[in-house]
């Protein structure tokens, strides 16, 4: 059998073609993400967040490139990620029942005084005083939920590969925050961050209303302590 070469180019121009009108398409897409992402910075209000996730998922890399060519900082890009994400989870994460949640605060929230002592499951906290950690802890332990105080991702792991919670709020820096929303989405969680107000490695500062912003979603108000309010303000 001859082979028809004209046949061949044939093919190989249509494919071209598709390859081509795919490439526009995505580059489009890309596009428009970071217009209304960028319009949404922009108001302070998410438009359009379910297309928004969708389609950063998709070309998350095009987009992202696209933020730092017009000149979008890291900081900024990864503040929108986290804002998108938790308003996307929100619903689902109230469904969850707040005994099948956990939350995780970072080691460095806590006093440079600190008497606590790292164990398999993290600092365990000896409610010394010395810092807002203890009184959190005990009131988020109060309302149900599994409270850790953790130095790293690995813990995080362990302690869901463990407990195999249903839904976690993880409290963290930017880089940590994006970092823990992957992966409890690779591990079939729901994920939702509180970004602190002041990084570093030592007496970092966190927004406590941020997190009982979060970690009141869906309970029902009775179980709620009375102090946690308190601690919000």
């Amino acid at each position: 059998m001859d082979f028809d070469f004209a046949q061949y180019q044939g093919l190989m121009a249509i494919i071209g073609w598709l390859t081509v009108i795919a490439i526009l398409t995505m580059l489009l897409l890309a596009i428009v993400l970071v217009t209304i992402s960028l319009y949404s910075i922009k108001k302070g209000r998410l438009y359009f967040p379910e297309f928004l996730r969708a389609g950063l998922v998709f070309v998350e890399g095009l987009t992202k490139a696209i933020f730092r060519f017009l000149g979008l900082e890291d900081r900024e890009m990864l503040s929108f990620f986290i804002k998108l994400n938790n308003t996307m989870s929100k619903r689902e994460f109230a469904r969850v029942p707040v005994t099948q949640r956990a939350i995780f605060l970072p080691q460095c929230l806590r006093s440079a005084r600190c008497p606590a002592h790292l164990t398999p499951e993290g600092l365990k906290c000896q409610n010394c005083g010395q810092c807002t950690i203890g009184q959190t802890h005990l009131l988020l332990e109060k309302m149900g939920y599994q409270v850790f105080v953790v130095p790293g991702s690995s813990f995080i792991k362990r302690m869901v590969k463990k407990y195999r919670p249903g839904a976690i709020i993880g409290v963290g820096c930017l880089s940590e925050v994006k970092e823990g929303i992957e992966m409890a989405d690779k591990m079939g969680l729901v994920g939702i961050g509180v970004v602190t107000a002041k990084e570093g490695c030592v007496e970092t500062l966190v927004n406590w209303a941020d997190v009982y912003d979060m970690a009141i979603l869906g309970i029902d108000p009775s179980l709620i302590p009375e102090d946690f309010h308190v601690l919000a303000n």
